[in-house]
């Protein structure tokens, strides 16, 4: 999936300078820059203020919507300067926020309908999800400043309208590889709120590969103690506990994000072999690996003993994580015979399932039997992905040329690879998920996943730089139908967006 060095080079020309009006620009771009672009829109005539009059009200005052709210006056206060108290009042009030539930039930678990008039502004869903999504709606139709951490005086005027929204797909995810190299707690959980002021509701963690382990396993300690102990170029590395990994679980779960650990086997699996050696059933000598090529590692599939280890790793992180799936790997497991490869993940994938989870593999997992539920991401070989909807898997799109993220954006990007292409802005906005594989139709997706490896990437600057701006957009797919997205309007609404990436002090590519 990731092979080959990066240029070190940088792009000049900025995003956000369109100045004239061509394509489809939109007519109304004070409330046409909402990103994911919403189901419905309709338009009124005055528009309301925020004031330091103003409160957010939640009705019944459940625990859920409550902590939307909250989440609500944490966005608005410090730009704002106002005290933005959150209320249990049940009844519409001039000048304020009112969230409450029991929206059409018809929208979904993540739909929404958002009101603004010049006497309030009120969010309404079916469940507390759906009032989040609301939430970031509301919050991009605030002038950018909102963004920022310290009180900035100016009218903070929200346009009048109502939307009536719900996503396309369920799943809609980006995923962040922590293995190649380790990232903080604290940058995980900014990843998440990135990820989620755009609607996205699952983050996968790449959780171990052959350059390291990354999850605290109680029964087998070696694993982070030799195994998480560097990173590629041969940095420190490091590793989550289970209480990091839960607290990371907890703060997703409170903006409405899954997470999906990921465990990649049989292959990808150098930094476990060199903790354990008696996993590793070839008469090779093992070291910890810091480079960047792939697919020489395997798991000793004829032995017991690797099925105790990976029940006791199954058990142990579906335990922690709340979530409904867990991600086995399967991909580039290029020395494992094909014959040991499907005995292995016949065997593997019912491990799973008796500890309550549902089964996620790269697509090359369709060679095996497929377990009821498991769930195929496809990532590369089509034919994999067409076999896996023949035996009745769903697909997560994540086509290495339209969604991975570490791809350059041109000959000239400072970091990231180019293996599957050269992938710009618009070319990562402009695919379909029901048409870019022929034979794998709308019924046949659970969604789409951006991936982001990280051989070149070290820092949050650097994962801010290749994910953004071409995150939204993925995120635009996820949640808006193909036949009401393009490109010629979408550019519009995006380069608004590069003055709330500079407010909230995101590192992007200006494209």
């Amino acid at each position: 999936m990731r092979l080959l060095a990066p240029l070190l080079l940088t792009t000049t020309v900025a995003i956000g300078t369109l100045s004239c009006k061509q394509g489809s620009e939109p007519d109304n771009i004070m409330t046409e820059h909402i990103i994911p672009k919403p189901s419905s829109i309709a338009y009124g005539a005055e528009p309301f203020t925020l004031s330091a009059d103003t409160r957010i009200h939640t009705g019944a005052d459940s625990e859920g919507v409550r902590r939307v709210a909250e989440h609500l006056a944490a966005i608005l206060r410090p730009s704002t300067g106002f005290k933005m108290p959150v209320t249990g009042i049940d009844r519409d009030s001039l000048g304020s926020i009112r969230l409450s539930l029991g929206g059409d039930s018809t929208l979904g678990d993540e739909g929404y309908e958002l009101n603004v008039d010049r006497r309030m502004v009120r969010i309404r869903a079916h469940r507390p999800a759906g009032l989040y999504m609301g939430v970031q709606t509301l919050r991009q139709m605030l002038p950018h400043e909102i963004e920022s951490d310290s009180i900035v005086n100016r009218t903070w005027e929200v346009a009048p309208l109502t939307i009536r929204d719900r996503p396309e797909y369920g799943y809609r995810g980006a995923m962040l590889d922590v293995a190649r190299h380790f990232f903080s707690v604290a940058d995980v959980k900014r990843y998440i709120d990135l990820i989620s002021l755009y609607k996205m509701n699952v983050l996968h963690l790449h959780l171990s590969d052959d350059q390291g382990w990354r999850i605290e396993i109680k029964s087998w300690p070696k694993l982070t103690e030799v195994g998480g102990k560097t990173q590629v170029g041969g940095g420190e590395g490091g590793f989550y506990t289970q209480e990091q990994y839960k607290d990371i679980v907890q703060y997703a779960s409170d903006r409405f994000v899954t997470i999906v650990p990921e465990i990649d086997m049989p292959g990808h699996t150098n930094a476990a072999l060199v903790s354990y050696p008696e996993l590793n059933c070839r008469d090779t000598t093992l070291t910890l690996y810091t480079g960047t090529e792939v697919g020489f590692s395997t798991l000793c599939v004829k032995s017991e003993k690797t099925y105790r280890f990976v029940e006791d790793v199954v058990r142990e992180l579906a335990a922690i994580t709340p979530g409904p799936y867990l991600h086995i790997g399967g991909d580039e497991s290029h020395v494992t015979p094909l014959n040991e490869y499907i005995l292995f993940m016949n065997r593997v994938q019912p491990i799973v399932t008796k500890y309550g989870k549902s089964v996620i593999g790269w697509d090359e997992i369709a060679k095996a039997s497929l377990q009821p539920n498991t769930v195929v991401q496809f990532w590369a070989d089509k034919d994999n992905s067409l076999m896996a909807v023949s035996k009745g898997a769903k697909v997560i799109m994540s086509p290495a040329k339209k969604a991975y993220l570490d791809m350059q954006y041109d000959s000239t990007t400072r970091l990231g690879l180019h293996w599957a292409g050269y992938i710009e802005v618009d070319s990562s906005y402009e695919w379909d998920p029901t048409v870019y594989v022929p034979g794998i139709f709308r019924e046949n997706i659970l969604g789409v996943e951006a991936p982001l490896w990280t051989e070149t990437v070290q820092t949050m600057d650097d994962i801010e730089y290749m994910a953004f701006p071409r995150l939204p957009g993925i995120a635009e797919i996820g949640w808006t139908p193909s036949s009401e997205r393009k490109w010629d309007e979408y550019k519009y609404r995006l380069a608004v967006h590069a003055r709330r990436f500079k407010a909230m002090g995101i590192d992007f590519h200006p494209s």
